[in-house]
């Protein structure tokens, strides 16, 4: 079985407070730096043979102490970036509370659509696409996949069965670890959303 390691990016300035989605130039901010060099001494007797990061730059800057600690270059794949938020990338969330369709898309994530954007299931398919080509990759191996909240979300609901639209009840911290498990018989999930010593 392959053990991915599914962790979410560090703190950014707007967490809690905007849609960051594919917007550029959301780096890490101290907290975040911080939480990022914690997660790769947490992780150093993990035996991770691989690190694959989203592009953008809050999850590759989460990857980078982790990709020191074992010596291995972080590998961008686009598919476990965040999802696609359209319209509403760059949005404060106070403002967007207001908009009905934002409402319904936090209700109904499997049939709502971000304009000009993504409805969950689609960010689900590519992630656990993604996840899939690195269990081929990587038979029996630790892999650590940094990447988002909500796609994380997406992932662990998929193989713990779980409808997207009740993903709202799992939670996925910053600098978080979830651990699963895939090979080819039915996932194990080991644990979501750990934030202490692994």
């Amino acid at each position: 079985m392959t053990r991915f390691l599914l962790i979410r990016h560090g703190m950014t300035d707007l967490v809690d407070k905007a849609v960051a989605g594919w917007a550029p130039g959301v780096h890490l901010n101290d907290e975040g730096r911080a939480q990022a060099a914690k997660l790769a001494e947490r992780l150093a007797g993990a035996e991770v043979k691989a690190i694959y990061s989203s592009p953008l730059e809050r999850a590759r800057e989460t990857a980078e102490p982790v990709s020191r600690k074992f010596g291995l270059e972080v590998q961008v794949v686009e598919e476990v970036g965040e999802i696609v938020f359209g319209g509403w990338t760059g949005r404060e969330l106070s403002d967007l509370n207001e908009d009905p369709l934002w409402r319904r898309f936090n209700s109904l994530r499997s049939l709502t659509r971000a304009p000009g954007g993504e409805i969950q299931l689609e960010t689900q398919a590519r992630m656990i696409a993604a996840l899939e080509r690195l269990r081929e990759r990587h038979p029996g191996q630790t892999v650590a996949v940094v990447s988002h909240g909500d796609v994380i979300k997406s992932a662990i609901a998929y193989y713990a069965g779980i409808p997207l639209d009740l993903f709202h009840r799992i939670e996925i911290s910053a600098a978080s670890v979830s651990v699963v498990e895939v090979g080819e018989h039915a996932p194990r999930i080991i644990c979501v959303n750990r934030i202490g010593e692994e």
